[in-house]
């Protein structure tokens, strides 16, 4: 019997309940009023995106138009939102995958896909959010850390 990959990116235009339970599954629901209070946001700024991998290149505007996403905390993971003419698009990643590079602006990296973000006005604005992203997938981390830190 074969099992049915997960799949990580959504078309998110049209409320779906199914879609939304299954990211709900992976990445766990949004945090609620007082969660979000306490993070003192859990959104990004809408950025500029610069560039995505070559298996991403369908959900972004292909003529000359600016790509924009931003990001989404949830408690297992992060979602990226981009949109696309009037559609919208979510690429879900839950922590465990997530890999980030900072090298002129700030580039996510998950199962072989990625998406660049341009280092201007906005990115600079999001530097917090990128933070407090790394310190989410930090504790996210240290849950299943195998390896003493102390000693």
């Amino acid at each position: 019997m074969v099992k049915e990959l997960i799949k990580l990116l959504y078309n998110t235009t049209y409320k779906d309940n199914k879609i939304i339970q299954q990211i709900n599954d992976l990445v766990g629901k949004p945090f609620n009023l007082w969660e979000a209070f306490k993070l003192k946001g859990v959104g990004s700024k809408r950025m500029i995106i610069d560039e995505v991998s070559p298996n991403l290149q369908a959900i972004v505007n292909r003529i000359s138009d600016v790509n924009y996403g931003s990001l989404e905390l949830r408690p297992k993971g992060v979602l990226i939102h981009i949109g696309k003419g009037l559609q919208r698009f979510t690429w879900v990643i839950p922590y465990y995958k997530l890999v980030i590079y900072k090298i002129n602006g700030a580039s996510i990296h998950a199962d072989g896909k990625f998406v660049h973000f341009r280092p201007n006005k906005t990115y600079k604005e999001n530097k917090v959010f990128f933070k407090k992203l790394l310190d989410q997938k930090i504790n996210f981390d240290a849950q299943f850390s195998t390896i003493p830190y102390n000693e």
